[in-house]
Parts: structure tokens; sequence; C-alpha cells
């Protein structure tokens, strides 16, 4: 049978110069939260199925790439998502280890299916976890660590958007109560920004908070006019303080109702943008990870998704690639290698520089190819 070179769907083959552009945003963004104090650690690609699920929120469990293991008969699934194995590292392996605990890690990861945004199913994704604290103090220290490896990584132009995933639940449990059941209905219905979906659940005075999302200060001073911003305080004054941290180094806007992705967050999320890059390069916030003794733990981390930064061209380096010819000294050669040259050396004497040299390789050092 011949091959006709195709693919399952959503997955595929990066060429040069892509291939290494992907290797290298990734060295550069794991050693750049490495330097902020992260220990880099390395998860599998596939764990048993109930594991996984267990430390996964609903809507990614429905998202595992399962198979069944032929060692053990037991199902299996590719990991969607790394951050819920780093919760698992931290509660069991880890759980020894003095708090905070800071974790570094990269890797790819396996979709069941992909967006239309994002059609591919295997992506490449960074970050760090924070295991511990999900206080102001941690989360402006893990978002500066993201922002760094965005810049360390080519990425300009930033924008931060910032979200309140467990207000709904505050608000509903104190000046805004709402029937257990109906919770859920009223947190989609907000982030939908469906207003008039609001009336059927009882819950109009929740419209307000619809209508003060925008950049950072102008959606601060709207929520801090409510009736109930006294509830909020503590909430605003943390996204306040994280604001001045970074303002200047990026743009910020606060939608105290998104929750798409924020399923599992707590107090804080956030959503990084780039210029000129589309959808989402990361997105994290605080939550809690399950202990080994039942008990909840706080945390704070972010994800990155080097794809977008590939697909638009960033990690690819100018060509240094010189030819060297037939019978020339190996040494040289090897000099120029350990210089950061590339060598592509021919294999008989009538072999011709190919495509894609620069130099070649003349008396032990290398000259420009004219033309």
């Amino acid at each position: 049978m011949t091959s006709t070179g195709l693919l399952p769907e959503g997955l595929r083959d990066r060429l040069p110069p892509q291939a290494e552009a992907a290797s290298r945003l990734l060295h550069r963004v794991i050693v750049a939260i490495g330097r902020n104090g992260y220990a880099r650690v390395a998860p599998p690609i596939a764990e048993y199925e109930d594991e996984l699920v267990g430390r996964l929120k609903r809507t990614r469990a429905r998202d595992l790439f399962r198979l069944i293991d032929p060692v053990s008969q037991r199902t299996l699934a590719f990991r969607p998502d790394i951050t819920a194995q780093l919760g698992r590292i931290a509660a069991t392996r880890m759980a020894h280890r003095p708090r905070p605990l800071r974790l570094g890690y990269g890797g790819p990861v396996l979709k069941l299916r992909a967006s239309q945004l994002r059609p591919q199913r295997e992506l490449i994704q960074a970050g760090a976890e924070l295991i511990g604290s999900d206080s102001v103090a941690a989360a402006s220290e893990v978002l500066g660590v993201a922002i760094e490896a965005l810049e360390v990584a080519g990425v300009t132009g930033l924008t931060i958007d910032l979200t309140l995933p467990d207000l709904v639940e505050a608000l509903a449990a104190g000046p805004l109560p709402l029937p257990p059941g109906r919770i859920e209905a009223v947190q989609a219905a907000l982030d939908a920004k469906d207003a008039g979906g609001l009336g059927p659940l009882g819950a109009e005075a929740y419209l307000p908070l619809i209508e003060a999302a925008g950049p950072l200060e102008a959606a601060l001073a709207r929520l801090r006019a409510l009736p109930f911003a006294d509830v909020l305080a503590s909430r605003l004054d943390g996204v306040e303080a994280i604001g001045r941290a970074f303002a200047g180094r990026a743009a910020l806007t606060l939608d105290p109702t998104e929750r798409h992705g924020f399923e599992y967050q707590s107090w804080l999320g956030f959503s990084l943008f780039a210029e000129g890059l589309a959808g989402e390069v990361g997105r994290g916030g605080t939550y809690a990870i399950h202990r080994a003794d039942g008990q909840e733990e706080p945390a704070v981390g972010f994800s990155l998704y080097l794809d977008p930064l590939v697909d638009a061209g960033l990690g690819q380096e100018a060509r240094r690639h010189v030819f060297v010819p037939h019978g020339s000294d190996p040494v040289a050669a090897a000099a120029l290698r350990t210089a950061g040259w590339t060598t592509l050396a021919a294999l008989s004497p009538d072999d011709a520089a190919p495509k894609g040299c620069t130099h070649i390789l003349r008396d032990g050092a290398p000259f420009p190819i004219e033309g």
C-alpha cells in the first residue's frame, strides 16, 4: 500500500524551520521560569484515567483521549493539560516539601477535540505553579513570571484580562442570595453576557456585573460603586494591587463574570493575549489542590500555549549555515559548531553547497557565499 502521508485530524508535522523554533521557544520559556526559582518536573504524557479525571474539572475531563493499557488492562488517558499532573505531584510525591513549592513544566498535551480558533489537538504547553499560597503577592509573582517568559520568547503588546471566577458564589451566599441549584445557571448567563436570561432566574440584581466589564481602572470604579461592594472589597483591593504591579507593562482589563475555562479557579483568573497573535497565549489563576489527607491546599499558576508563537514566526533565527567541502579539516568544522555555526558537510568531492548555506569553509574560516 502506498502511503499518502495523511495524518489524523488535528495532528501535524512540524517542519524546518518551525520545528527548531518550537524547541527553541520551549527552552527559552522554561529557562525563564526556572530562573525565577521554579524547579522543573516532567510528568508522563499519559496516566491512569481515574487518577487524571479525579484532578480535572468536569469540562476538561470530557477532553480526554483514552486507550487501554495492554500491560495493566486499565484505561489510560493522555493529558489534555499539565496543571492537574503538577497538583498530583505536589499532593503526593512532594507533599513533604516546604511550602510555598514552586514547580515549572513544559511539554506536549493531547486533546480529544479541537476548537475552531485552534484546530490542532496536539499542543505545546509550558507553565509554573506556586503551591501553598493564593495571596495577592503569590498571584503577582506568578503573573510576573508568565509575562517575563512571554517577553523572553519575543512576545510584545501584552494584554491581561482579569476575572473573578468565584464572584457569584460569594454574592449568592451573602447580599444577593440564590438557591444552590440556580447558581450555575446564573453563572452561565453572566458568562454569556445574557442580560435577558437573568430575569427568568430571579437574578436581575446581578446585571450590574455585566455592565462593569472594561479597562481595569474603570471596571474597578464601577464595582466599588455597587451597593454590595463591601463584600467584594478584599477581591477588588487585590486586583487593584496586581494592576499597579503591571501598569505600563501590559494593558489590563477586568471582566468580573468571565467563567469559560476558569471553572476550577477561585478568587482570581487571568488570560494573556498579545498583539498579532490569534487567541489567548496563556491563562492562569488561583485554585486549590486536593491533598492525600482530604484537605485542600491553595495554589496559583499559569499555562502558556507556544503554538501561536511558532505559527507567528517567533523563535526563528537567522541562518548561519556553512558548507564544509569534501576533505576539509574536521577540527575546523567542529570549532565552527562550537561557535554556534551549523555545518553541512560534502559527502563527495563533486558536492556543491546546498541551498540555504550562507558561508563556505576555506582555510579554516567561514567565507560568505556570493550570489
